[in-house]
């Protein structure tokens, strides 16, 4: 009589052997009525047919796969399909892997940044937020910011469509990013900032320096600081001396007054109205956070053009 006879039976022992589970295991579950043993031998052992085999098989599968007894039962007992019950099951093990991701991001932020175990903790916490309460963080800072009668709504579009959202895997750097923005929009100095220098932003109202200076010459000041940023030039860099040399003499031309370091620091206060390096820094985390490419016409390329000004060699 062949294995795949209908009639086999199987003692509890040869059960075992076949499904690499134990007798006790076996009967556990034989006696929970998983797997009813079909009939008895004369003797009182229990005896098992191909079914109560193959649904061993089956249980232990699904028990591998870390799927609760509960509905291992409703599969087996047709209640649910074994496709439905891996689809769901797919989907929650998605999930655990972008929290297990997102766990190893935090870890080489901290490993990278030598983070304290307060600062630690606090990164935890917050990656811990689910998407919707980290948009309700931002969504409170908006409202906190611009929840006032005189708002600017250009303003409030603008950050709007920039919020900062952690992918379901970033990198360590994003996590940074994301906990320093977290702590910076919490700040009630930095929302100040931010509701003043974003109505200048949004409004695009012009500076003084910017209406004096022409478009012709503002177009090139943005084109050569562009450059200057795309090939990596630190503001404080001798590397940016000749950039802004040059353009503090065409200035100097257009205002008529001496390119001295009157002059330099005029410059670096005129532009200083429309910027503040926190708000810069709140944008530069913004597009670290989303892995945005830094798109040089969105460039704010003042906190450089500032930096450099203020930078003074010969002091």
């Amino acid at each position: 009589m062949g294995d795949m006879d209908v009639t086999t039976l199987y003692s509890i022992g040869e059960l075992s052997r076949r499904t690499g589970l134990s007798v006790r295991t076996i009967r556990f579950y034989s006696d929970s009525g998983v797997v009813a043993p079909t009939t008895r031998s004369p003797a009182g052992y229990r005896l098992y047919d191909l079914d109560a085999l193959l649904r061993l098989e089956l249980l232990r599968t699904l028990r591998e796969l870390g799927m609760n007894l509960a509905t291992i039962q409703r599969v087996l007992d047709r209640e649910l399909s074994v496709a439905e019950v891996a689809a769901a099951h797919a989907d929650a093990i998605d999930v655990q892997i972008r929290v297990l991701q997102l766990r190893k991001s935090v870890l080489r932020a901290v490993a990278r940044r030598g983070a304290s175990p307060e600062e630690t903790k606090l990164m935890h916490r917050l990656t811990q937020l689910s998407g919707a309460e980290r948009r309700r963080l931002i969504d409170d800072f908006v409202e906190g910011t611009f929840g006032t009668v005189d708002a600017d709504p250009a303003a409030v579009a603008m950050v709007r469509a920039a919020t900062p959202d952690l992918p379901g895997d970033p990198s360590s750097e994003q996590v940074a990013a994301w906990v320093e923005l977290a702590e910076l929009v919490g700040d009630e100095d930095f929302r100040a900032r931010m509701r003043r220098t974003a109505r200048w932003q949004a409004a695009g109202r012009r500076l003084d320096i910017e209406s004096g200076a022409g478009e012709e010459l503002m177009e090139l000041t943005r084109r050569k600081v562009a450059a200057a940023m795309e090939s990596g030039i630190d503001p404080l860099s001798d590397r940016a001396a000749p950039v802004i040399d040059d353009l503090i003499h065409r200035f100097a031309e257009v205002f008529a007054r001496t390119p001295d370091r009157e002059f330099r620091d005029w410059m670096a206060r005129q532009f200083e109205e429309a910027h503040d390096p926190q708000v810069d820094r709140y944008w530069r985390l913004v597009w670290i956070v989303n892995g945005w490419k830094v798109v040089p016409n969105l460039m704010p390329v003042y906190p450089w053009l500032i930096q450099a000004l203020r930078n003074d060699r010969a002091a």
